[in-house]
């Protein structure tokens, strides 16, 4: 009987060592934001959703049109995002942002890592001093290739932790 014990003992002990190591990684430098203060780290579950749309040779494509999502703490909802992309606290405030610069998720099937400007705010809530989001661990999200009829949608399920950040 001692072996189930130590087996999940062992097991509780690697899944904080992998924690432990996660959240030490370091961000990429391209996405950091240094001197910013975190205001509110969310944990995020949606999808990006594509649509089916010509190129420039003329062929039929997967292009991005907006991400939806649910955005978590502590095992709650506190929040939404979608297109613009803009993010939204129950309490009312709402950030819009615009990409400054990005870093490869960890596989190819993975959106990238982002840092964004806000560059526009309202309420006056959680989200109003906020400057800087980023975008990491994300894990899925990706639709890449040929599609058949212009128009059509596609959902690509992610997740991704987003942190909201302020200067000074």
């Amino acid at each position: 009987m001692l072996l189930p014990g130590k087996a999940a003992l062992a097991l509780l002990v690697l899944s904080s060592t992998l924690v432990a190591a996660r959240a030490e990684t370091p961000l990429p430098e391209a996405i950091a934001a240094p001197g910013e203060a975190i205001v509110l780290s969310v944990h995020a579950e949606g999808a990006q959703v594509y649509e089916c749309k010509a190129g420039l040779e003329g062929k039929l494509a997967w292009a991005f049109r907006e991400p939806i999502a649910t955005l978590m703490a502590d095992g709650k909802t506190v929040g939404r995002h979608y297109a613009g992309p803009n993010w939204e606290h129950v309490d009312g405030s709402v950030v819009l942002g615009r990409t400054s610069s990005n870093a490869p998720g960890a596989t190819p099937n993975d959106i990238p890592w982002l840092k964004l400007d806000v560059i526009s705010r309202r309420g006056s809530g959680t989200l109003s001093g906020v400057t800087t989001v980023q975008r990491i661990n994300t894990a899925g999200g990706i639709l890449e290739g040929p599609c058949d009829k212009a128009g059509a949608t596609h959902s690509a399920p992610y997740s991704a932790d987003y942190v909201f950040l302020r200067k000074g």
